[in-house]
């Protein structure tokens, strides 16, 4: 059985299916692929033909980037890296709690009309079911920090494999790397 993301592409559901969560406890998270896009110049010749000098600079234009966090000791998945993000609040909606909780980790601001759905995941641990919508933003103010004493990383999409991830992390990797892709190609909106 799997879903379709909204990017196009299949997640997969969560391992033993639906039977193995019966009776077992449902957390809702919600996490984000914080996207640090290179202004459009940096990145692409001017229109109209570019010179040599401008073909030169976008092709040296520095690549799209994801931001990582590690999960500290004394946490599950301890050491292990995330897209971050949290548990969401009992009359809470997944983008209030996003904001909140990018906030509280980041120290940073980000408006609810900032964060577009970008896939989902839905993944069994053994002892409760996590079901996670992921958000992509590559908006906010403030320079992201571990704010909880996490580390924090900038990846590229070619450097995502190199940080372990969560098991429910796993998954989204595709979304957010045709995220990137996509992010790479267009224009800042």
């Amino acid at each position: 059985m799997s879903s379709t993301d909204v990017a196009g592409g299949a997640i997969a559901a969560a391992p033993g299916g639906a039977a193995a969560t019966a009776g077992v406890r449902l957390v809702v998270v919600v996490g984000v692929a914080l996207l640090d896009v290179p202004p459009l110049t940096a990145r692409t010749a001017a229109e109209g033909g570019a010179a040599d000098a401008d073909a030169a600079a976008a092709a040296a234009a520095p690549p799209v980037r994801v931001l990582l966090a590690q999960r500290p000791p004394g946490k599950a998945n301890a050491g292990l890296w995330e897209f971050p993000g949290g548990k969401v609040d009992a009359g809470e909606t997944p983008e209030a709690a996003l904001v909140r909780e990018l906030a509280e980790e980041l120290s940073i601001d980000v408006e609810p009309s900032d964060l577009r759905p970008l896939s989902f995941v839905s993944y069994s641990y053994p002892t409760f079911h996590l079901l996670m919508p992921l958000y992509v933003c590559s908006r906010w103010r403030g320079s992201p920090v571990g704010a909880e004493g996490q580390a924090v990383v900038w990846a590229t999409a070619e450097g995502v494999g190199a940080y372990p991830l969560t098991p429910a992390d796993v998954p989204l990797v595709p979304a957010v790397l045709a995220a990137m892709r996509r992010r790479g190609e267009e224009p800042e909106a």
